[in-house]
């Protein structure tokens, strides 16, 4: 098979959607990222909360997983084809509250809920509008995990393999709280400011994430009760996260988004947990990073051994690192070969 290195940004337009609280789009657009062997198979990359389409990225502005897929990487676009979709209700260039709305003003705090199965359907739907009709993998971490875990249980047999990543099967009561703490800072803020944009409740609500993202060991490296200037260091890096994403990112994207991962629950309408895990068909490779502090291992590590008991294949690794949650977007060196083995492992079964 011939290798053809292309690179490739553009937008999918999808007329004629309907979301799963019912409410319709008369056209949805998906911006997307295609890059790497043109005549490979095809590699779907699902993003997190506040991520987007440029997981490769170019030489200039490597994406957020250039570290992990490139060419020679451990997802290597010399054999595979990766795509990745800026999600539904993002702001990277797919719909979402800052589009125009048929009343001819953006969407803003009218755009419509959505669920983590409104961002896989719209992928299915995109794929299919590209002309690919199935994937060797799907793999993502967060959000993206979330969105992981219902692409094998919507298409099960759309894929040969599943990597959720930094994930569990449920979003936790716990996990919601703190989401709940981000919404209430974004939305008196834009109480307060009459209908203006939330930058500064963003910014807060950012750095409540940052908190939970990271580990308290990693903190304490990090920062060491460093001061400058009567402000501790720890405090000057959270505001300067917070006032970045308030910059780059539409605060009603962020409400929407949060609402999507309060919503994730496999389970649901499938008849319960255990019916639900029964439905996946291709392999699960699931990954784990200890002191992540939303999506603890054991939570996944228990998905994994369930599905083994229903006959299913699923394999379990944890990543030892002080990174906590933020682990599946830094130290590539210590779990890419882990996905590297693995995307191997179908090449070598499907010969």
């Amino acid at each position: 098979m011939r290798s053809t290195i292309s690179y490739q940004t553009g937008t999918v337009t999808i007329p004629n959607f309907k979301l799963q609280n019912g409410e319709k789009f008369d056209e949805v657009q998906l911006a997307y990222e295609r890059c790497g062997n043109s005549n490979g198979p095809t590699i779907l990359v699902c993003h997190a909360l506040t991520g987007n389409q440029y997981a490769v990225g170019t030489n200039d502005q490597p994406g957020w997983w250039s570290g992990l897929i490139h060419d020679g990487g451990y997802i290597d676009t010399r054999s595979y084809e990766v795509i990745t979709f800026n999600v539904l209700g993002g702001c990277d260039g797919s719909t979402g509250p800052g589009f125009m709305s048929p009343t001819g003003e953006a969407y803003q705090e009218q755009f419509p809920s959505l669920t983590v199965r409104d961002l896989v359907e719209i992928q299915f739907v995109a794929l299919n509008v590209l002309g690919i009709d199935h994937l060797k993998a799907v793999i993502g971490g967060s959000l993206g995990g979330m969105q992981v875990l219902e692409w094998g249980l919507m298409y099960p047999d759309f894929m040969d393999a599943i990597f959720p990543i930094a994930v569990t099967p449920i979003f936790s009561d716990y996990a919601i709280a703190f989401n709940h703490i981000a919404k209430e800072a974004i939305n008196q803020d834009l109480a307060l400011q009459n209908g203006g944009q939330p930058e500064k409740g963003l910014s807060l609500a950012r750095m409540v994430g940052m908190v939970t993202y990271r580990s308290d060991d990693l903190f304490s490296k990090r920062f060491s009760r460093g001061e400058l200037n009567g402000e501790f260091d720890v405090e000057s890096y959270l505001d300067h996260q917070g006032e970045k994403l308030a910059k780059r990112f539409n605060p009603y994207s962020y409400l929407r988004l949060l609402d999507v991962m309060n919503g994730h629950d496999i389970s649901r309408d499938r008849g319960g947990y255990h019916q639900a895990i029964q439905k996946y068909r291709a392999p699960i490779f699931a990954l784990s990073f200890n002191k992540d502090l939303l999506y603890p291992p054991s939570e996944l590590k228990r998905f994994v051994i369930d599905v083994q008991e229903t006959g299913g294949y699923a394999e379990f690794y944890e990543v030892d690192t002080i990174f906590g949650h933020d682990g599946f977007l830094v130290e590539f060196e210590k779990w890419g070969p882990f996905i590297q083995e693995k995307l191997s492992s179908l090449t070598a079964k499907a010969v």
